[in-house]
């Protein structure tokens, strides 16, 4: 089962969060211990990152059945926040086994299949020389060609004592198209829906909008001020007071 991180139990409605993109559930802490005076948080790090298990294929069926596993172990249904990779895993839980789910917040992403290929990350982190890191700094200053913030980033998913990324770098450059695709599951989901994203993200454009009021009609959305693709970490107050004001409705 996925590696799950955990606020302390509190009884109150769970809520689970699952990360993008070579992200973790570490990324999400700031945001887990400010919601935990309203929900009993759980982010998970999702198959092939973090302290999860690494498998062959990385599919959003997969995923989804991932996020199935940890729900049932939580007690189940939850609250769902998905982000980029982990809103697609999100949005396939939601229309396949939609009992599962109270509400659900998707972070700047839709259900569609996107033509960009994020790779490029993946031939960075390669090139890192891990032989010559001692510090973080290390690995940063081999990292400084990237866009800004992006190197901090993916510093999070290194361990610095093994030496080694725990991230299944070959799977997911060998899945990447389905990363960036979309499996179209059928269903809809007829809860409530939060599509959250960034002002200055494209990632969910107009022309998005009929598609994913087809699959999620009580669907609401809303803009982050300023924010990019990833809002959580750019705008975290922000982002935390617009999921507070939506669970609480």
């Amino acid at each position: 089962m996925l590696n799950i991180i955990s606020q302390p139990s509190s009884g109150l409605p769970k809520l689970l969060i699952a990360h993008g993109l070579y992200g973790s559930a570490r990324n999400w802490g700031v945001i887990s211990k400010r919601l935990s005076d309203i929900r009993d948080v759980s982010a998970v790090d999702m198959r092939n990152h973090g302290a999860s298990p690494w498998y062959d294929s990385h599919t959003y069926p997969d995923m989804a059945r991932d996020l199935a596993l940890v729900i049932e172990h939580l007690g189940g249904p939850v609250d769902l926040i998905g982000h980029s990779m982990g809103g697609k895993a999100a949005m396939t839980l939601a229309l396949t086994h939609p009992e599962l789910i109270h509400k659900l917040i998707v972070a700047d992403i839709a259900p569609v299949a996107y033509t960009h290929n994020p790779s490029n990350n993946i031939h960075a982190m390669r090139q890192v020389d891990l032989s010559r890191v001692e510090r973080r700094a290390d690995a940063l200053e081999q990292l400084q060609d990237l866009e800004p913030g992006l190197a901090d980033f993916f510093l999070q998913s290194l361990d610095m004592k093994e030496k080694r990324w725990r991230l299944n770098l070959n799977v997911l450059e060998k899945c990447m198209p389905e990363i960036v695709g979309w499996p179209s599951p059928p269903g809809k989901f007829e809860g409530d829906a939060l599509f959250l994203s960034g002002a200055k993200s494209d990632y969910v454009r107009t022309e998005h909008k009929e598609t994913i009021r087809e699959k999620f009609p009580n669907a609401k959305f809303a803009k982050l001020k300023d924010a990019g693709h990833w809002l959580h970490a750019e705008k975290p107050r922000e982002f935390e007071a617009a999921v507070r004001s939506f669970l609480l409705m």
